[in-house]
């Protein structure tokens, strides 16, 4: 077993799947941080919009359900082979595409629970729609989406093994290339084992992390 694992982790092949770990990392954040952005503008628009600016309303559904019935791993083709680019960058923006459209429906359900007393009396104290949203409105939006934001997110950083599809350096692609040159099942087995420990590892600490936070806010409410 020593040999194994001298003849798998080799300080060259350590850090050549790191360095793939840290893209994956690099393009998880920076999708987990934009579609929360953009995915809370998007639900606000269709929860607040529909009866009102309905085409609006419509074209935002329209791309929320588009996006929600499509699978991730063709829009990372699309973009990769049709538009010009930083592969890397190119990668964020159609993960972001469609991540968006999944938060804003998580968004939009904590919109939906929160009780419309809470607008009127933020109107009777003087504050307009936007202080209302982000001291009111908003706080007790993620509160209640926590859990199912954070199921989210751990997809995202599992989804970027796709990525490795379109030939982007990310942990999944370089480790597919250290796995090239093994050659024993016991190998095979023992690399595709650290592979799945590091997304187990990232995920369960986001997992615990999130969990510790609830717990916090629920000892001081």
């Amino acid at each position: 077993m020593a040999e194994v694992f001298a003849s798998i982790f080799t300080k060259s092949n350590l850090l050549f799947m790191m360095q793939g770990l840290l893209t994956t990392i690099l393009i998880s954040a920076c999708t987990i941080v934009l579609s929360l952005f953009f995915g809370t503008l998007v639900a606000m628009v269709r929860h607040f919009c529909t009866g009102k600016l309905t085409i609006l309303s419509r074209l935002v559904g329209a791309y929320i359900e588009f996006f929600r019935c499509t699978p991730n791993i063709l829009w990372i083709l699309w973009i990769r082979f049709t538009m010009q680019g930083d592969p890397t960058v190119k990668a964020i923006f159609a993960c972001t595409l469609f991540t968006t459209a999944v938060i804003a429906e998580i968004v939009r359900g904590g919109l939906n629970n929160v009780p419309k007393g809470q607008f009127e009396g933020a109107a009777s104290q003087g504050f307009t729609f936007w202080q209302t949203m982000v001291y009111i409105v908003l706080p007790q939006t993620f509160k209640s989406i926590i859990p199912a934001l954070l199921s989210q997110v751990i997809t995202i950083i599992k989804d970027t093994s796709f990525l490795k599809a379109v030939d982007i350096a990310e942990f999944m692609r370089n480790s597919s290339i250290v796995m090239g040159s093994l050659r024993s099942p016991a190998q095979i087995t023992t690399l595709y084992a650290f592979i799945a420990l590091c997304y187990f590892a990232i995920c369960f600490s986001l997992s615990c992390a999130v969990r510790f936070y609830q717990k916090r806010i629920q000892a001081t409410a």
